[in-house]
Order: structure tokens, then sequence, then C-alpha cells
């Protein structure tokens, strides 16, 4: 089993029209694959859905155990330019990406739209929807491990469950160092600067809750991503990761996480990291949480869905009851690392004791045209040797 389940790359992306994809290409792939029609149309509670394209209406319902598509209307719509029909299609955009650009509003339709929209990722995609049973987790989802484990079981508990907890990789010394950066560089941040998050809490007070970029506010955040310890990490799946800094303008973040927020995105609901879009192309990368201050019950510990990753669902706005995997809390004390793949689904408690303080970086599959990634990598070995260290990881925990 491996984690790079990549399947698209930028250098070919389809032209996608509107009206010959309704009118011929999804009908064609329906019945090429009415084995997955079949098992969606079994599985969801498919309601009849209109997509409208730039003034032009398809509607798309179930029929028996496929689906039908024909110029129509219906009580549920989703409007959308005729780029972003094709981004839908070619897996630059979900539903959730529009919504989070303001192209959608959540609205009573959202679970047809979200239905529709893994009936589009399985028939493009072929992949199963996911159906109980169909994703098993055996390994012992509670257990943790540190880097002086047998690399090979980190590996295989990683594809398995998606996600791996790391005891005691970096000391007490150097997260004191980490936490009192963060002092240092919180007044430097406000609100609209560009390199900053911001929440309201209960009492009304702004408080900045992700400081991006911070390797240039902290020589020990900066030190750590060269770090034998981090490269680890990693190292475990195996695929040929990069290093975090190619490619970013952001490789690592600092973030508090107060209590009580009101107003602001601090404490992420459940989501895959994919949840925007581009699985296809960039799934699934690394992400790397180290815990600054512990976190457990009521400070704000990062929970996972094991097996997720290997489960075609929802991407976000999820109810993890609804779901036959095992939700696993991830308690770690200061120096623990968390690292999860991109696809599997986790969401940040709101602390409800005491806050908590947590950098998160990670690692993206390196380009699959190597030498586009020789390049790159030549291109950082220069960046690193002409400035001092202390001269965009997606949203986590």
């Amino acid at each position: 089993m491996s984690v790079d389940l990549r399947t698209r790359t930028d250098a070919d992306v389809p032209v996608v029209e509107a009206e010959r994809f309704f009118g011929v290409d999804l009908p064609e792939l329906a019945e090429r694959r009415a084995d997955l029609v079949a098992l969606a149309v079994g599985h969801l509670d498919l309601r009849p859905l209109a997509v409208e394209v730039d003034g032009r209406s398809w509607r798309l319902e179930p029929d028996g155990d496929g689906i039908r598509t024909a110029p129509g209307t219906a009580d549920a719509t989703l409007s959308v330019t005729a780029q972003r029909m094709a981004d839908l299609v070619n897996d630059h955009v979900t539903p959730v990406g529009l919504m989070t650009a303001g192209e959608w509003t959540l609205d009573r339709h959202l679970r047809t739209v979200m239905d529709w929209w893994l009936v589009l990722r399985s028939l493009i995609d072929e992949r199963p929807v996911h159906v109980p049973g169909a994703v098993t987790v055996a390994a012992d989802v509670t257990r943790s491990f540190t880097l002086d484990d047998d690399p090979a079981e980190l590996r295989g508990f990683l594809e398995e469950a998606g996600f791996l907890h790391l005891r005691g990789v970096f000391t007490a010394t150097e997260m004191q160092r980490i936490s009192d950066d963060m002092d240092i560089a919180e007044p430097t941040r406000s609100p609209g600067d560009g390199r900053s998050w911001w929440a309201t809490t209960a009492d009304g007070t702004e408080r900045v809750v992700r400081m991006q970029r911070f390797n240039e506010d902290s020589p020990t955040a900066a030190a750590l991503l060269d770090d034998d310890r981090f490269l680890a990490i990693g190292a475990i799946p195996g695929v040929g990761y990069d290093h975090p800094r190619i490619g970013r303008s952001n490789p690592i973040e600092a973030l508090f996480k107060p209590i009580g927020v009101r107003q602001g995105i601090s404490d992420v609901p459940w989501h895959k990291d994919c949840s925007l879009g581009r699985h296809s192309y960039e799934c699934c990368s690394l992400t790397v949480g180290i815990s600054v201050t512990g976190a457990g019950p009521g400070s704000g510990q990062l929970r996972v869905i094991a097996g997720s990753h290997r489960a075609l669902v929802w991407p976000s706005l999820f109810d993890a009851a609804a779901l036959d995997l095992p939700e696993v809390p991830l308690a770690t004390e200061t120096g623990d690392v968390t690292a999860h793949l991109s696809c599997t689904l986790h969401m940040a408690e709101p602390p409800t004791e005491r806050e908590r303080r947590v950098m998160y970086t990670g690692f993206s599959l390196a380009p699959p045209d190597r030498e586009s990634a020789m390049r790159q990598r030549v291109r950082m070995r220069a960046t690193r040797e002409s400035a001092p260290l202390t001269t965009s990881q997606p949203p986590a925990g």
C-alpha cells in the first residue's frame, strides 16, 4: 500500500464543456461503470439536483440502480460558471472549496450537493463511494510510537490508519524556546497583515491564532525544519517527500488555541486537508503537528478518523458519528508530534480548560517530473547556502 494516491498531473488537464459533459460524457461513464453507480445509488439518499452553468441547467436524478441526466431544473440547484464546472470535474475544486471562496452559500440542499459530488468523483476517478464495512482498520489505533521504533512498523501503521502519534521527538527545553519566541512574535502581528489569522473570544478580545512564516521569527523553529529528527518523519512513508521549504512561502506556522472562540477560524471542524480540491493531484501529503504544549481533553487535542484516507466520503462538514471507522483522540505531551495524511479526516477540539500551543508544518509529494523536482532541490540548496536559517501548508488542527 502506498500513500501516493495521485492519478493526475497539471500537465494534462482536459477541456470540459458542460453540454458535452452532461449530454455525453457523464451518461457514458455511468453506463461503463454501472457497478459504481449502483453502489452509490444504493447507499446515498440521492435527490434531484440541477446544475446551472452560465444560464443553462441540467437535472441529475436517480433512475433505478442508475442515474439520469437531462436538461431541466430541480428544487436543489448548484449554479456555477463554465470555468468552475470544469474545475469541479477536473478536481481543482470541491463544493467545500466553492463555499470557502464565497461562490456557494451553505443551504438546506447541502446534503444533495455533497452526495452528487461523491457520485461525480466515484465515476470520474473510478473510486467506490464508501459504504459500511468497505474499509477496515486492524491496527491498535490507540497506540503511539517513537522514532526509535521499526521504520517498517511506522510505515505500515501510517498506511493503514492514516496517522501517527510520535512521543518525545523534541525536548521540553526546545519547546520552551519556541513558546518564548511565540510570545515575542505575537505583538508583531496585526489583523489584515497577510501573515496571521485572528479570532474573537467570548469576552470580545481579538486574538491572533495562527502566525504564518514562523521560521522568520524563531531561530529554533527554523532549525527544527533541518533537524534529523524532523526529516526522519518525512522519510517514514518512503514515497519521496520534498523538504517543507521547497515551493512554500509558509514552511511552518505557530498556533495559539485560546478558550472560548466565538468568531474566526481557530478550532477547525472535521475535514480532510484536500477538502478544497486537488486530491488527485497532491494526495497524500503529510501534515506534521509539533506540540509546543501538551494537549488532551479540555486543551484542544487533535482527533482523527482512522482509515478515512481510504474512504471516499464528504471531505468536510462531516458528522463523525455517521462513519463506521474509529474516532481517535490524540492526547500529546510537550515535544510529541502528530502526523496525518492529507486525506485523513481530523479536527481540533475547542479548548475548555487551558490553552494550547502547537506548530504545523509538513511534507508534500515531490513532483512526478523528477527533472523538475531536481531543479527545485537545487534552487532550495542555493537559497539555504546564501541566507541564514532565520532569514502554504493547508489549514491544520
